[in-house]
């Protein structure tokens, strides 16, 4: 099962354990008791926090891949460079010595979304996907900003809104 089909079969579980939730928490709210009105609002809380982590999960996808795309039209995708044992597996020397050339390249480069792009890449080829994921997260704030400041600087009549 590939990783997004696995999504979407967790998103669809998400759903469904979401209405589940809500129509339990009604069947509370219905008892008109202080203690099943209470556990009904609560059951309420659930669906909201599951599904705005759903809809955080999904924006990081789409804006990752957005970057994805744009460094791959400009042919600035960083290429595989990683040494593999015989079994297919990342060698680690390998991917700490990209990683530290790509960590440089960042700190040169502390507004280049570009770079922290590519940080990100070399955290997940070392195996460091929470630090991986924060670093996409700086890419995609930076890209936003960089997209904004471009904006302005095109569109006039928008810096003075």
């Amino acid at each position: 099962m590939t990783s997004r089909t696995g999504f979407f079969v967790l998103a669809g579980v998400l759903l469904l354990v979401a209405l589940i939730c809500v129509g339990e928490g009604v069947q509370l709210i219905a008892t008109g008791k202080p203690l099943g009105v209470g556990m009904g609002l609560c059951a309420f809380v659930i669906p909201v926090i599951g599904i705005w982590f759903l809809r955080q999960t999904v924006r990081f996808g789409r804006d990752s891949e957005r970057l994805a795309r744009e460094l791959e039209a400009e042919g600035a995708l960083p290429v595989d460079e990683l040494k593999r044992t015989a079994g297919g597996r990342i060698d680690r020397d390998s991917a700490d010595a990209v990683f530290a050339r790509r960590k440089a390249e960042a700190e040169a480069a502390p507004g280049d979304w570009r770079a922290f792009f590519r940080l990100a890449v070399a955290y997940a080829d070392a195996g460091d996907t929470p630090r991986a994921r924060k670093t996409m997260q700086h890419a995609i704030r930076l890209h936003r900003t960089a997209g904004t400041t471009r904006t302005t600087i095109d569109n006039p009549a928008r810096s003075s809104a």
